[in-house]
């Protein structure tokens, strides 16, 4: 390393000093021209010495810092104060940094200011944390509700979109574990896959539902995220979660009206099939029994000729409600289609069956609907061995064309 002629005796320590120090070093004269640079300042800036030396710092400014800071910065510096501050610069290469410097100025015996010492921080990396950590604030305090745990699950921090959907405050949950918002509508096994994925890939999602403040339980989509150090030890388990009440509520009114007919609020033929088929899986396991009965309105072409098709509708709306409100609570009602209906029977042998049918036969001629009197005719059949719901179903519609052949207003049912 050669030093300047000027540099001797006990100064060369000092200077050496300098120039092995971790922290950027300049000296310039009073008009920013660059006197001296150590070796720390051409590592940061990329530069050799001499493309600094005799220039000013202008070659490393990056045209991005505030124009005011420039001006805070000499005005403070010609009035012999000590300035301090952050400025982007830019390398050699064109990269962007950040530095922390602190300019003081140097004063010769009589107190004039000849030169002025910078020592400047790289504080790239810094900077980079803080805009991350403006980032995560700024997502953190956004519509979704976040919920940060240590290690052990305890609460540490919840947002303010957390408190509107809970109900909790802050102070209220701090401290506790999440399991004080457990609806109870999930069980062991629910957890136990949530926390498996959780340990094995870090990261789960999905529907749950939460218990808020006042004991009311909704439904939520959440994110949960395990947060590691840099050694891979679990730190924190952050939560995001967003109400799906709204969703839910929607998703429920069209999955009844897709299993729903829209003139009498019974089953239709698809709600049938799916309800028939558990009942067959059902006899397949345990050998239990199954009926059916279909039946239609009597002369119902010359009700909708006779009175219109307004008061048919209504006829038809009636008897369904005045059927259901006469059935047991394991029983169904479903509209097969125009005027004719179906009733899905579980655990009911013919015999079972044969006797509801009659009932609703008698109650339904005995009822006047919309001031008419109505009369239906009934066909009742009951699952075979091996049978599947196409024969058993074909069975029944043929009893109801017997019990329409034969004079209608009466119950047709297949032999034991």
């Amino acid at each position: 390393m050669q030093m300047p002629p000027q540099v001797n005796g006990w100064f060369e320590e000092f200077y050496t000093a300098v120039e092995q120090s971790p922290a950027a070093t300049a000296i310039t004269d009073t008009q920013g021209v660059i006197l001296f640079v150590n070796q720390r300042f051409l590592e940061v800036t990329g530069y050799r010495r001499d493309e600094l030396i005799g220039r000013t710092p202008a070659v490393i400014q990056s045209g991005l810092t505030d124009p005011r800071v420039y001006e805070s910065l000499w005005s403070t510096l010609r009035a012999g104060q000590v300035w301090q501050g952050e400025i982007l610069n830019r390398r050699k290469d064109g990269e962007l940094y950040w530095e922390y410097e602190i300019i003081t100025p140097v004063r010769n015996a009589a107190g004039d200011i000849v030169s002025f010492v910078a020592v400047k921080e790289d504080i790239t990396q810094r900077k980079q944390q803080e805009h991350e950590l403006r980032l995560l604030a700024t997502a953190f305090e956004t519509g979704q509700a976040a919920l940060v745990t240590d290690a052990r699950q305890r609460i540490v921090r919840v947002n303010r979109a957390f408190s509107e959907i809970t109900g909790y405050d802050a102070e209220e949950v701090v401290g506790e574990t999440p399991r004080l918002f457990q609806s109870g509508r999930h069980d062991e096994a629910f957890y136990a896959r949530l926390w498996q994925e959780l340990e094995e890939r870090g990261h789960w999602q999905g529907e749950i539902w939460n218990l808020d403040h006042q004991g009311n339980i909704f439904p939520v989509w959440e994110s949960i995220t395990a947060v590691t150090d840099d050694s891979g030890e679990l730190v924190n388990y952050v939560a995001m979660f967003h109400n799906i009440s709204e969703r839910k509520s929607r998703e429920l009114e069209l999955n009844r009206q897709a299993l729903h007919d829209h003139l009498t609020g019974t089953g239709n033929r698809r709600a049938f099939d799916h309800d028939m088929a558990r009942c067959l899986r059902a006899a397949g396991r345990d050998g239990s029994e199954v009926s059916v009965v279909l039946f239609d309105v009597d002369h119902f072409k010359r009700v909708n000729d006779t009175h219109g098709h307004e008061r048919g509708d209504k006829i038809l709306r009636q008897l369904a409600q005045r059927v259901s409100a006469w059935l047991r609570a394991s029983d169904s009602l479903y509209r097969w289609g125009g005027e004719e209906f179906c009733l899905l029977l579980p655990a009911t042998d013919l015999e079972g069956a044969s006797t509801l049918a009659e009932r609703v036969r008698q109650l339904v001629a005995q009822t006047p609907l919309d001031g008419l009197a109505i009369t239906i005719s009934l066909g009742v059949a009951s699952l075979r061995p091996a049978e599947g719901a196409l024969t058993l179903m074909e069975r029944a519609d043929a009893c109801l064309y017997n019990a329409k052949r034969e004079g209608r207003n009466q119950v047709c049912r297949t032999p034991l």
